[in-house]
């Protein structure tokens, strides 16, 4: 059975930093592209940033780029998202999602498998 699993969010102050993980259990991770996505309430999902499984090119968003950095750890079948100089307009729920190869997907469509998302709140 296929599992993908966000953790480490939370409350944080604006100027804090989070590391969010991804888990997976029943695929291996090094097979897919994973890609992080948040969604604010009454927003549409919004794509961040974007690891490749091959050559691990990665990818984020201008809204993130210089402030948000994902990595993989295919050992550990786990990708991180390590976000500093937290903004308020950070504050969603954060998915992440898994991609089987190395394409780029176009669409959310194209994602195989979602995690059930973790709640980042950046608040003083």
């Amino acid at each position: 059975e296929v599992h993908v699993v966000e953790s480490g969010g939370g409350l944080v102050q604006p100027g804090g930093s989070l590391r969010l993980s991804c888990v997976a259990s029943g695929f291996t991770m090094d097979a897919y592209t994973i890609a992080w996505f948040r969604q604010a309430p009454g927003k549409e999902r919004e794509g961040l940033s974007l690891i490749k499984n091959l050559d691990e090119t990665t990818y984020h968003a201008d809204s993130v780029k210089g402030r948000f950095t994902i990595s993989r750890d295919n050992a550990k079948n786990t990708v991180y998202l390590q976000m500093n100089s937290l903004k308020p307009e950070d504050t969603a729920v954060y998915y992440c999602a898994a991609h089987y190869g190395s394409t780029w997907p176009r669409s959310l469509n194209e994602y195989d498998y979602w995690g059930q998302g973790t709640q980042v709140t950046v608040s003083s």
